[in-house]
């Protein structure tokens, strides 16, 4: 690591420790020229989401945004914050582990609708009716009576 002070390529490392969140280490390092010490941060090399929109535009992976649309959904709903979180959290770790580079919206939506229906149908029709842009009420009473269906199993 090249010293900041004197540019010196060579310095030890003093003290690591992790950061208060997890992602990052932060390291005390001392110069082995100049002999002054100087803070580094490690942290993994996080390579983006892509998402492939319907018009095929891409467009970075952001949690915030399927939080945004869960909490528009669950709107007046018996829905912590934390359980929203936790469902962003979950379908972000899932994206990452399949190991692809560009999803499609289609199928974070479904992974979206199908968490959602377990958690409160009520919200799961309400994100449903949005992202599967119901033309008319009969589409949106097939899903309904598709729930339904499912519910009485």
């Amino acid at each position: 690591m090249k010293c900041p002070y004197c540019d010196f390529l060579e310095s030890k490392v003093v003290d690591s420790r992790a950061t208060e969140e997890g992602s990052s280490i932060r390291r005390r390092r001392e110069c082995i020229d100049c002999g002054r010490r100087f803070t580094t941060y490690e942290r993994l090399d996080d390579i983006p989401l892509m998402v492939i929109k319907k018009d095929g535009r891409r467009e970075v992976f952001s949690r915030d945004k399927i939080i945004r649309g869960v909490l528009k959904a669950s709107e007046k709903r018996p829905i912590g914050y934390e359980v929203i979180e936790g469902l962003a959290r979950d379908i972000e770790r899932e994206l990452r582990n399949q190991m692809e580079h560009e999803i499609s919206s289609q199928m974070i939506g479904e992974m979206i609708m199908e968490r959602l229906r377990q958690i409160d149908e009520v919200a799961y029709v309400r994100f449903a009716s949005v992202y599967r842009q119901f033309k008319d009420i009969g589409r949106f009473m097939e899903e309904l009576e598709k729930l339904r269906r499912q519910g009485g199993e």
